[in-house]
């Protein structure tokens, strides 16, 4: 189905009376207040419909907003408070068989581990469905420039789960960027507290009783095939190279979502990274290319742009820690989260303004000792489904309408965004990279700074970090 006939059956639903069928759609107002007419509902097909992907269902349907027309996912078990919620939605495992069979659906929400995402919603937009898919955005650098020219090309509605984009702290740190209160940014700090799942561990080599009823092979998808393993499903998979993105993946696209956008960043020019080690017997540190590291230390450079006009440094750091008060913060104020877990800073010439997770808690400390505090309590909250209904209005209108444009993470920012995340990624990836000279004796050329020609997608001085750019896919699962 293409987006012109798509668009075509939304319109004639919503305009026509099937008289010959002896049925009228119904205008809402007639209806009664708070009912919300068949015409006006969006079909939506749900694929993950466990953990995040049962939350995103929720926001989603919004009390009737939108219709859950079919619910796909691979593990049936954990999706059964899904299946039970909505009777009515048609069941799948595999959602390249739900789009061949289920023809009447405006659009999906994309809810897989991070492995998947690329290829479901690739496939959708090819048909002219809207997608709404989780963050990080993809696996690769790749996948993400990829989508965000199939988004433009097949013209569908796309927002990305970094829910944060659409909250009013992040607005307000917009605001006070283009005020000039804190002027110019050559510094950002970003950190996280995760990974909070096992990373820096060795690849199990055991092999457990799959679950009964989990559907492996399309659990694997695009990736290497491996036995299946509770360290890799459920949640676990966040961990390994093979199907996650780590910690700078999990929680990249939220906090470093609000300097992106308050800075107008694009592409970086240089990336450099070192990493936690891991040691089990003295000296030598396990080499554990397949896992994640449990600790990383990221420095993105990035050019001058329309709105600061002058480069930025970003320093990205997780594992726990994080960075020390900056003078202008006084000692027994906590920076970022109340609890210190996640934050940004963004020094500028007048002072440093800082956020915790989603951009809550947005603060400015001038240089002269002041502090500035919005008394907005919505500042230290998020909408409660507002990212998600935002993206279910502007599927209704269509693409290109005034809707789809106030969208605050359609791959058009999303995209950018996640490269640069994923960015940092490949340094860490580069950085694990070793050849071994003699027994006991290895060589580590990865551990340099890298630069990076965003245009032309390459690391132009260190060509084997160009294998983290785009993978390899498993056979049958080409993007």
């Amino acid at each position: 189905m293409t987006s012109i006939n798509h668009l075509g059956r939304r319109a004639f639903i919503k305009n026509s009376t099937l008289a010959f069928a002896g049925i009228s759609i119904i205008p809402r107002h007639v209806l009664g207040r708070g009912f919300i007419a068949p015409s006006d509902q969006l079909n939506v097909a749900v694929i993950g419909g466990g953990g995040k992907g049962y939350s995103d269902l929720i926001n989603v349907w919004n009390k009737g907003a939108s219709n859950i027309a079919a619910i796909c996912d691979v593990d049936w078990q954990r999706a059964g408070k899904a299946f039970e919620q909505f009777p009515k939605a048609k069941k799948f495992k595999d959602y390249r068989k739900l789009l061949a069979e289920v023809k009447d659906i405006d659009a999906l929400t994309i809810s897989t581990p991070d492995h998947t995402h690329a290829v479901i919603a690739m496939a959708a937009m090819k048909m002219g469905k809207h997608v709404y898919v989780q963050k990080p955005l993809t696996h690769d650098i790749y996948e993400a420039r990829e989508l965000t020219k199939a988004a433009n090309y097949y013209k569908v509605v796309t927002q990305m789960g970094n829910q944060g984009a659409s909250g009013d702290g992040v607005k307000q740190m917009q605001k006070w960027f283009d005020e000039g209160k804190i002027g110019t940014v050559n510094k950002v700090d970003v950190w996280t507290n995760r990974p909070v799942w096992p990373q820096g561990i060795s690849t199990p080599t055991e092999k457990p009783t799959m679950p009964e009823g989990l559907d492996w092979d399309t659990w694997i998808g695009p990736s290497k095939m491996v036995d299946y393993h509770p360290l890799y499903h459920p949640f676990k998979w966040r961990g390994w190279w093979n199907f996650g993105t780590g910690a700078l993946g999990d929680m990249g696209c939220h906090l470093i979502d609000p300097p992106f956008r308050v800075l107008g960043l694009g592409y970086p020019t240089e990336v450099e990274s070192s990493v936690g080690a891991v040691y089990t017997k003295d000296w030598i540190p396990e080499y554990l290319p397949e896992s994640c590291p449990p600790s990383s230390r990221t420095q993105l450079k990035f050019p001058a742009s329309a709105k600061n006009k002058t480069e930025v440094i970003m320093t990205w750091t997780d594992g726990g820690l994080r960075p020390f008060h900056p003078e202008l913060i006084p000692a027994d104020h906590f920076i970022g989260d109340e609890d210190g877990s996640n934050g940004v800073m963004l020094f500028g010439e007048k002072g440093i303004m800082t956020s915790g997770t989603y951009g809550r808690i947005p603060k400015i400390y001038f240089n002269d000792g002041t502090v500035l505090v919005s008394d907005n309590t919505k500042l230290n909250t998020l909408p409660e489904n507002g990212h998600q209904m935002a993206w279910v209005a502007a599927c209704k209108e269509g693409f290109g309408k005034k809707e789809h444009r106030a969208l605050t993470s359609s791959f058009d920012f999303s995209g950018p965004l996640t490269e640069a995340v994923l960015m940092g990624n490949l340094a860490i990836r580069s950085y694990l990279i070793r050849r071994e000279l003699k027994p006991n004796n290895f060589e580590y050329p990865g551990r340099k700074k890298l630069l990076w020609d965003g245009v032309a997608m390459k690391i132009t001085n260190f060509d084997a970090a160009n294998q983290f750019v785009k993978r390899d896919y498993r056979e049958g699962w080409q993007l």
